[in-house]
């Protein structure tokens, strides 16, 4: 409230101080005309006071700049970690219908335009209502037909102003998706830019880029015109208000109802009063926009969070790593017509490695999006030690799983911090490396300049070194349930021997740890206790890797294929 008050001294020593100078005026002549020993001592103490406010009218502006300045830093700040809070609470699914570009325009462009609001145009409408009212008062005082006169040219102005404000808040609305459409444009771009150059697409690229920002010129050009009529319509009922003041003034003046010294005041603060209608008219028209491009933010901000992070589920004592899919079907939310997951049936036991392969699209990554729990069964349910898996609860089955995706993902952090990334218990870097040297990463890591501390870039990493500083992220974990989805499918032939080596430790490590591996090279995963087949989202087959060559079906013929694509 410190600013507010602020606002309101300072407008009211400005209405004082323009009185408060003429007054000074007229004693600055009276001391001209009649020397300076005609100056009476209370005229000095009438100038010492008018100047006084003169000075703490400054300091006011002053007070009420740092107040807003200090109001719209915390607005923004807050602002853009409560919607990045929201943001990252929001189930997967909503992710899917989401692009990057856009969330980013919001967290960037949008909370900045927000803050306009308390920054500058809130600020300028509550300066120019008060100085308007002040007028207004002021006018009614001097005369009250050309006062009411003056209000009702001011009133059409609000009319055309809420109009236009209205407009803007439209075109606000609709700047700040095409932006955000031509960011996500820009941001794909140049995250595949190396596609872009090999295929040689740099000028469709730049006439998808430049489509957009055409269709956001045609926008900006339609709301320049909407501010030329603003414009336009305030000069007419301007310069008409001035006819107004003379015609009715004058006749005024004859009839001895005013002085011409009062029409004088009259036509200086009808002046001000339509000056500042004008000016919270373009204040309230930045704030419309602002409110248009809002918008957006605070539904995001409103949305509720994912019920994972809501419900407190169960913790279990001691976790086994006992899986089991009970008559599990899924479909994606952004695709319900299409069945990805049908009736799914079979039971990872603990300390067993069980492999599931298929064709592209069978459904197997699926599976590990089930059991993470990024998306929910559409029907059936998941038993962890025979607890369903949406009654446990969500962070505790988290910290005991560990995943490496087939694309490996590495944050621009060192490479330390990227192998204890997600880590709740201390680590110490002996830790570090020995994880590292499980993934047979230690080697190339330690050959690195800054070691263990090197910066994390695209270019300064291979596919495979990534992949095996994602593996060794999740050993570091000590995870009770390992799932590998296509973890090896970026290492060169030695270190997927190396990491096949890893598999055969995991299966006789003490802690009974159970490894899930989604695997097309096939040779990866020959060394599985049992091997499931998957085509069309169903189990077709099911065993060890004997059993299903001795099946000569699906499994089988994929392995003769792999084995004639390598001889």
């Amino acid at each position: 409230m410190g600013h507010l008050r602020c606002i309101l001294c300072s407008h009211c020593c400005c209405n004082f101080g323009d009185f408060d100078t003429a007054s000074l005026d007229s004693i600055n002549l009276l001391s001209t005309e009649c020397g300076p020993y005609c100056l009476s001592p209370e005229c000095a103490v009438v100038g010492s006071v008018v100047r006084g406010f003169g000075n703490m009218q400054v300091k006011i502006f002053g007070i009420r700049g740092c107040f807003f300045g200090i109001a719209n830093m915390i607005l923004v700040k807050r602002m853009r970690e409560t919607l990045y809070s929201s943001l990252l609470l929001q189930d997967i699914s909503f992710f899917d219908n989401e692009t990057v570009g856009d969330l980013t325009s919001r967290l960037g462009a949008d909370c900045q335009q927000v803050s306009r609001v308390i920054g500058n145009d809130l600020n300028l409408i509550m300066r120019n209502v008060l100085q308007g009212g002040g007028s207004l008062i002021y006018l009614l005082i001097l005369s009250w037909p050309l006062g009411l006169s003056t209000l009702v040219v001011c009133s059409i102005l609000a009319a055309v102003m809420l109009r236009y404000g209205r407009y803007q808040k439209k075109a606000a609305r609709l700047i700040q998706e095409v932006t955000a459409s031509a960011n996500d444009v820009a941001q794909e771009t140049f995250s595949l830019v190396r596609t872009v150059r090999v295929y040689g697409t740099e000028e469709e690229e730049h006439g998808r880029y430049k489509w957009w920002l055409e269709k956001l010129a045609d926008i900006s050009l339609r709301q320049s015109a909407a501010y030329g009529v603003w414009n336009f319509s305030f000069n007419i009922l301007y310069h008409s208000t001035q006819v107004i003041a003379v015609l009715f003034g004058g006749m005024s003046i004859l009839a001895g109802h005013i002085t011409a010294e009062k029409l004088t005041k009259f036509i200086l603060y009808s002046e001000w009063l339509i000056y500042s209608t004008w000016w919270v008219g373009d204040n309230i028209s930045n704030l419309m926009q602002s409110v248009g491009a809002s918008e957006k933010v605070f539904h995001l901000m409103d949305l509720l969070p994912s019920s994972q992070f809501i419900e407190r589920g169960v913790t279990l004592q001691r976790l086994t790593g006992r899986i089991e899919f009970l008559n599990v079907s899924f479909h994606y939310p952004s695709r319900p017509t299409v069945s990805v997951v049908q009736h799914v049936n079979f039971v990872v036991y603990p300390g067993e490695v069980v492999a599931i392969v298929g064709l592209s699209g069978s459904g197997k990554s699926t599976l590990v999006n089930l059991l993470l729990r990024l998306y929910e069964p559409t029907n059936g349910q998941i038993l962890i030690d025979d607890i369903p898996l949406k009654d446990l609860d969500i962070m505790w089955w988290r910290e005991r799983v560990g995943f490496v995706g087939q694309e490996p993902k590495l944050f621009r952090m060192d490479i330390s911090s990227n192998i204890r990334y997600g880590c709740t218990q201390d680590v110490k870097q002996e830790d570090i490396e020995w994880a590292a040297k499980q993934a047979y990463a230690h080697n190339f890591i330690s050959a690195l300049p800054n070691g263990y501390e090197t910066l994390v870039d695209d270019d300064l990493l291979s596919g495979g070194q990534k992949q095996r500083i994602a593996i060794a992220r999740a050993l570091l974990r000590d995870p009770k349930i390992l799932i590998l989805d296509e973890a090896t499918s970026a290492l060169d032939a030695e270190s997927e021997h190396n990491v096949k080596g890893v598999l055969r430790s995991v299966r006789s490590d003490s802690a009974t740890r159970s490894v899930i591996v989604i695997a097309h090279r096939l040779s990866t995963i020959q060394a599985a206790d049992r091997i499931v087949v998957m085509d069309g989202g169903h189990i077709i087959e099911m065993g060890s890797h004997r059993e299903l060559l001795l099946k000569d079906g699906l499994y089988a013929r994929l392995t003769r294929k792999q084995a004639d694509a390598m001889a």
